[in-house]
Order: structure tokens, then C-alpha cells, then sequence
């Protein structure tokens, strides 16, 4: 009977092992279960994401209509003239302009900002877009709003209705302590723009630097 030769009983060395087809080992059910449960989270995530992302997406141009409508109504507030009479009084028209609200027709009551009172309109008929008794002064603006609708700063007709949903509102405040000045010297306007999920508040002063008849 022949004998095994010294070869074939040494054991593999460590290249034949290596050389040998590996053992192969699929994943478990419970495996496959989990795997499909993260990637089902991580994408349902990524998912809630994008969605979130679209449907914002629009508020930076929301945002920009908003502060672009407060600017515009800041500019035309603080355009006006700010006198120690109104415009339309009597006084102003002098060969000597009033030198304080004592000055203006009715004395201080009359005054364009109702000589320490509520600002507001003065004479009290005045409207924004009203064509022959128009705001003309800065305090005039106290109290304006606006209810989702915004017109163009210059025509009371001129509906922008791609800004519908939009409110806008101004406060007119004394602010001339706030510089160390009288109390009427100076004054604080507000600009207040809400609608679509944004607000938005600019704030402007205006100060009577001369008792001319125009400010």
C-alpha cells in the first residue's frame, strides 16, 4: 500500500489558505429589515427637508416687497415739510415767517402739530391722495393705515395689486428730547408694514432745522 508523500501531509501555508474562494455569508431577514428601516428614515428626512426648503423659498422676495413698501412711505413722510404752522395757514404766507407755533393762526392750537396735542391731520379734512386738501406736513401722517391694499405713493387710483395683502401703518411721535432739543423740534415716524408672514418697521426722524415757512 503506498504511503502519502511528506507533501501532502504538511498543513496549507498561509498563501494557500489565502488563495482558497473565502466563505461567503449573506445578510440575516432581520438585517435586510433594519437596513431598509435606516434608509427609509435618512430619505423621509431628506424628504421633509426639501419640502420645507420649497415651500419658503419665497420668503427672502416677501420680505424685500415688504421693506421696499415701508421705505417708499418713509421717504414720502419724511419728504414733507416740517414748519411750525401748517402750510396751509395763513401765517405762513407772512413776509416774516412764524418763529414758533405761538405764531400760527389760533396760536399754538393751531399749530401743525396741534401745539403739544394729538398729531394727526390738520386741518382735519386732509387726506393722502385727496387732491385739493392733500397731506402736507410730516405730522399730518400720524395715524395713516392702510387695510391689505397698496396704492402708489402719488395716485390714490393706482391700485398695485400684486402687493394685496400688505398693511401699512405710520405713527408720528415728538422726539426732540431725544437729542436734547425741544419736545417739538424733532419728530420720530414709524413705518409699519405687515401681510404674507413678515413684519416689518423702519423708523425715520425728521427735524425742523429753520423757522421758514417751508420745512
Amino acid at each position: 500500500m503506498p504511503r502519502p508523500s511528506p507533501s501532502s501531509q504538511r498543513p496549507a501555508s498561509c498563501a494557500e489558505r489565502a488563495s482558497r474562494p473565502a466563505r461567503q455569508r449573506g445578510l440575516s431577514l432581520v438585517e435586510l429589515v433594519m437596513a431598509i428601516m435606516v434608509i427609509s428614515v435618512s430619505v423621509t428626512g431628506l424628504l421633509m427637508v426639501f419640502n420645507y426648503s420649497v415651500r419658503h423659498s419665497g420668503d427672502p422676495m416677501v420680505r424685500k416687497q415688504a421693506v421696499a413698501i415701508a421705505e417708499a412711505m418713509l421717504n414720502e413722510v419724511l419728504a414733507q415739510p416740517f414748519t411750525y404752522c401748517d402750510p396751509q395757514d395763513a401765517a405762513n404766507e407772512a413776509a416774516t415767517p412764524p418763529a414758533s407755533t405761538a405764531a400760527c393762526s389760533g396760536g399754538a392750537a393751531g399749530s401743525q402739530d396741534r401745539g403739544g396735542g394729538a398729531l394727526g391731520p390738520q386741518p382735519s379734512g386732509e387726506g393722502r391722495f385727496n387732491a385739493t386738501n392733500p397731506f402736507d406736513n410730516v405730522a399730518d401722517y400720524h395715524g395713516y393705515a392702510t387695510n391689505g391694499v397698496i396704492y402708489g405713493m402719488d395716485d390714490g387710483a393706482n391700485r398695485i395689486t400684486a402687493l394685496d395683502g400688505y398693511s401699512v401703518s405710520v405713527t408720528v411721535s415728538r422726539a426732540g428730547a431725544t437729542f436734547s432739543l425741544a419736545a417739538d423740534a424733532a419728530l420720530r415716524v414709524d413705518v409699519r408694514v405687515t401681510g404674507r408672514g413678515e413684519t416689518v418697521t423702519l423708523t425715520g426722524y425728521r427735524f425742523r432745522y429753520a423757522p421758514h415757512s417751508i420745512g
